[in-house]
């Protein structure tokens, strides 16, 4: 084996047909057999479950749900977002969501992440969940979260921002997909401002902060 190839080239040669499996339509690659492949030419390969800020495995906007996956090769990682769906491969509801379809979903998803780093990314061509791709968000969907922007940011930058990332003229142009990479977008903005916000008040309150506030005093 040629040591000088890329990650990608070592583990997109792999020919991992003997281990895929057809359902409704859609071509899907056992996570122990992908995550194994992996292990065996990079032994210090290593994946995460990223949890929401209240320690949950997946995300949600109140509505459906999400997962979050990285895998880290030779210091590289590649994240996958992937939402909890039914066998239909249609979101599933918040309410109805159960730990089974959460476990499935981040197995899926680690299978893609993996799949970013070349092992079995060519059986995702051309098939690559199309029912989530180029399902459009609802109207309902589409005021709730340009309202949520237009919150984050009152001078409606970001709104347009968003308009020019995403090549669309408004909201309801928008797929379920890119309703989700907002949302998680937003949701690390707040995260980071808080964080900032922090460290400032921190900032505030150390020996030059107190100094200025024992000189008001006086």
């Amino acid at each position: 084996m040629n040591k000088n190839k890329s990650v990608f080239e070592r583990l997109f040669k792999i020919n991992v047909n003997q281990h895929i499996e057809e359902k409704n339509g859609l071509t899907y690659l056992s996570w122990a057999y992908a995550w194994a492949e992996a292990k065996k030419l990079y032994p210090n390969a290593n994946y995460k479950v990223y949890e929401s800020g209240n320690g949950c495995i997946y995300f949600t906007d109140g509505r459906t749900c999400w997962v979050k996956t990285g895998v880290t090769i030779e210091g590289l990682e590649h994240i996958e977002y992937l939402p909890i769906m039914d066998y239909r491969n249609k979101s599933i509801e918040l309410e109805k969501v159960t730990s089974f379809d959460v476990n499935k979903s981040i197995q899926r998803s680690l299978t893609k992440a993996l799949a970013r780093h070349g092992l079995g990314l060519y059986i995702y061509s051309g098939e690559d969940l199309p029912e989530i791709e180029v399902e459009k968000i609802s109207a309902k969907d589409a005021s709730i979260l340009k309202s949520t922007v237009e919150d984050f940011d009152k001078n409606g930058e970001l709104y347009e921002v968003i308009l020019r990332k995403y090549k669309v003229n408004n909201f309801k142009e928008l797929t379920q997909k890119q309703r989700i990479e907002i949302l998680e977008g937003l949701k690390e903005m707040a995260r980071r401002n808080e964080v900032q916000n922090g460290n400032k008040i921190c900032s505030s309150r150390g020996p030059e902060g107190k100094a200025k506030a024992e000189g008001k005093k006086n």
